[in-house]
């Protein structure tokens, strides 16, 4: 999906689930990675994650939409946007848009092993192995490939 059919994806999904137009600019934005959307009040425009699609699947894209959605009418008819109102709560639960995004499918994480002591440690980030060593033997840190 291009950022062309995402645009038109959100205003079917505004004009079906709201009974209102979206008549400003959905698109795919790489940079998010903790969450599912995001509404920019300032220029009304929605970005999504484009995890939300080849991650999971399209009714959890529609429900991330759904959600935005909230955000963007609320503030264009004047109420507050934010989460912990009642009126987004209640506009959410209308018309079925998900909560929370779901959390992105983590790769498996980074194994390092000790080369003299044999010590693992599992890290979701790379470390530099020149500047680190095992915090047992002070040995040095080798990335494991392949299966656990």
């Amino acid at each position: 999906m291009n950022d062309q059919e995402l645009q038109t994806l959100v205003e079917n999904v505004s004009l079906e689930s709201f009974a209102k137009p979206f008549v400003h600019r959905a698109y795919f934005n790489r940079r998010l990675k903790t969450t599912g959307g995001r509404y920019h009040v300032q220029s009304h425009n929605i970005d999504i994650n484009p995890k939300m699609l080849s991650e999971h699947s399209k009714d959890v894209l529609i429900g991330v939409i759904k959600h935005e959605l909230c955000h963007y009418h609320l503030h264009l008819s004047g109420y507050s946007g934010k989460h912990n109102t009642l009126a987004f709560k209640r506009l959410l639960k209308t018309v079925g848009g998900s909560r929370y995004a779901p959390a992105p499918v983590d790769n498996r994480p980074l194994v390092y092993i000790c080369s003299h002591c044999g010590q693992t440690y599992r890290r979701k980030r790379k470390i530099d192995v020149k500047k680190y060593v095992c915090g047992k033997c002070r040995g040095k840190l080798e990335l494991k490939t392949g299966d656990d």
